[in-house]
């Protein structure tokens, strides 16, 4: 079936994809390793020291160039190929009758093309989620990791003629170090499974905020009603969203307190999530920003409303309101 072709060679196109990420990114941690291994002398001892950290601090910069090029070219073509396929499911579940009104098809070949089609949109999700975080390793991780290997180079130069200047370099190097941890902890929350294991959504963020807890300094007051129960698509937009929410207050505002409340008013399901940190000029931001518009766009789809109050040194604010839909028939609760 042409689908099923389609399927295989975008299952082949994918796996090509991750060897070229794959040796983009051993190539840049080779290099880091070179220019740490100059930094600590052992290059040095082998008389390769000048060239070898010239060599690699180009080659870091290219794989950075390359890789981030690469990255916004792919998720592109995903966004468009996810655009299209919607326009296919538009164009297969429903017809159009003489009188106006819209039924179902129900045939057997129709649900399989439902069914092929929904198969198609999760694959390209999960390769469009694993295009960002690869972007966010770039972004953050690494280049926080590059600005370490940079420091420890000077360190070596510095310790025999300038100790006070290599402690400090040191000490900037531990603050570093830190900064890269709460960044990839922050990433960590992305790979946690959307689906809720049979929790309800209150029940499933007070254990994700009770494990973050353990790990950060941040203190985080819950207001849920963990009786809410809706459909479980909905539920992993939300819950979704709140990671979204805790992993920008750990990366970018250095919150130091944050309230999440869900609570449910009359047909309507609300979602808030403050915090005290650095706050920022929302139209500048939003515009830049994946999350914020991944946030707005998951909430338009459940055809709610998304609202975002951020101002400089005071902290944002998060206000999400969704229809109230129950769980389908047959479904775990």
């Amino acid at each position: 079936m042409k689908n099923n072709e389609t399927t295989q060679n975008e299952q082949k196109l994918y796996q090509r994809r991750k060897l070229l990420e794959t040796a983009l990114w051993l190539l840049i941690i080779g290099c880091f390793l070179i220019i740490i291994l100059q930094a600590v002398g052992i290059l040095d001892i082998l008389r390769l020291q000048g060239i070898w950290v010239i060599v690699s601090l180009a080659a870091v910069g290219i794989g950075l160039a390359v890789s981030a090029l690469y990255q916004y070219y792919m998720n592109s073509r995903l966004k468009a190929a996810i655009k299209k396929l919607t326009q296919q499911k538009n164009k297969y579940s429903l017809i159009t009758i003489a009188n106006g009104e819209k039924e179902e098809v129900e045939s057997t070949e129709d649900n399989e093309e439902e069914r092929l089609w929904r198969e198609q949109v999760r694959f390209n999700a999960v390769i469009e989620e694993r295009q960002r975080l690869a972007r966010e390793l770039h972004d953050a991780v690494s280049q926080q990791l590059f600005a370490i290997s940079m420091t420890a180079t000077a360190v070596g130069r510095t310790i025999e003629h300038d100790w006070q200047k290599a402690r400090r370099q040191v000490q900037l190097i531990e603050e570093m170090a830190s900064v890269a941890q709460s960044e990839m902890r922050a990433l960590l929350l992305h790979l946690r499974p959307a689906h809720l294991d049979g929790k309800s959504l209150g029940h499933a963020l007070t254990t994700l905020v009770s494990e973050l807890q353990q790990k950060i300094p941040m203190n985080i007051e819950m207001d849920v009603d963990n009786s809410i129960v809706m459909r479980q698509e909905n539920e992993d937009h939300l819950f979704r969203i709140a990671q979204e929410a805790l992993s920008n207050a750990l990366r970018h505002a250095k919150a130091e307190n944050m309230i999440i409340k869900l609570y449910r008013l009359d047909q309507n399901i609300h979602l808030v999530i403050q915090d005290d940190g650095a706050g920022f000029d929302v139209n500048k931001r939003k515009q830049g920003s994946y999350g914020l518009l991944t946030m707005e766009e998951r909430v338009i789809e459940l055809g709610g409303q998304f609202r975002l109050i951020s101002e400089i040194d005071e902290g944002t604010a998060i206000y999400v309101t969704i229809p109230y839909e129950p769980p389908m028939v047959g479904s775990k609760v």
